[in-house]
């Protein structure tokens, strides 16, 4: 886990949501075979992100809400402490979905994001999961081993959307990767981008339910920030 304190806060740059959305539109989209669209939404929960937790949970809700009117069931999984890991049942309620997460609470320990990996496939060779949601501060795991995982995940077609919370250079670096190699997509943020990190989950939400044309559908309904960094894409 980091000590986030000393870090300064700033807000994520255009350049650094506009190269999210590139990515986001560069992941190749997910093939429904007629069921439901599944996405796993994951959390470090160690002691470092207890600061922001309860406004991270505001922020979530929003994804919850458009997965619902997706029609995308979502599976909540978290670690913490020393050697807990969780995942919840598949779910499509944002109410069921909060309860979860008001039931998580932040414990001291360090990060387990190969064991979340490991749980993802595992998951995705029973049924396909259109994306992996993680949003987390830092890495404390060997990096090539998170990579090799994170490039199985994506060859079964589930890439995965980091969301990087602080300046932690090491983490930005491993989290780079890890997207890169699953055919995902890399953003971080501070507790002073959060409408950012609004409207970028459920962007993503959107975009796993029906890849490009559904995200810039959603940008035009939407409008704002998400319509702004949308245009930003221009045509491809």
């Amino acid at each position: 886990m980091s000590d986030k304190s000393s870090l300064p806060q700033r807000t994520s740059s255009n350049q650094e949501i506009e190269a999210f959305l590139e990515q986001v539109q560069k992941s190749p989209a997910v093939i429904n075979t007629g069921g439901q669209g599944r996405l796993i939404f994951s959390l470090d929960a160690t002691a470092s992100r207890e600061r922001t937790w309860d406004q991270a949970c505001q922020i979530q809700n929003q994804m919850f809400l458009e997965c619902q009117s997706l029609g995308i069931s979502i599976q909540l999984c978290h670690y913490a402490g020393f050697d807990h890991f969780a995942a919840s049942e598949w779910m499509n309620s944002p109410d069921a979905l909060l309860s979860q997460m008001r039931n998580v609470h932040c414990i001291g320990g360090h990060t387990q994001i190969a064991r979340l990996l490991q749980h993802v496939l595992r998951e995705v060779r029973q049924q396909p999961v259109q994306a992996l949601v993680f949003v987390g501060d830092c890495v404390e795991e060997p990096v090539d081993f998170l990579c090799q995982l994170a490039g199985q995940v994506g060859l079964l077609g589930t890439p995965i959307f980091i969301f990087h919370e602080g300046r932690d250079i090491t983490a930005a670096q491993a989290f780079r990767q890890m997207a890169k190699v699953s055919n995902g997509a890399y953003c971080r943020f501070d507790s002073s981008s959060v409408a950012q990190l609004r409207a970028l989950l459920s962007a993503v939400a959107v975009y796993a339910a029906g890849g490009r044309q559904a995200l810039e559908h959603f940008a035009d309904q939407a409008g704002g920030e998400v319509k702004r960094l949308s245009q930003q894409l221009g045509h491809k």
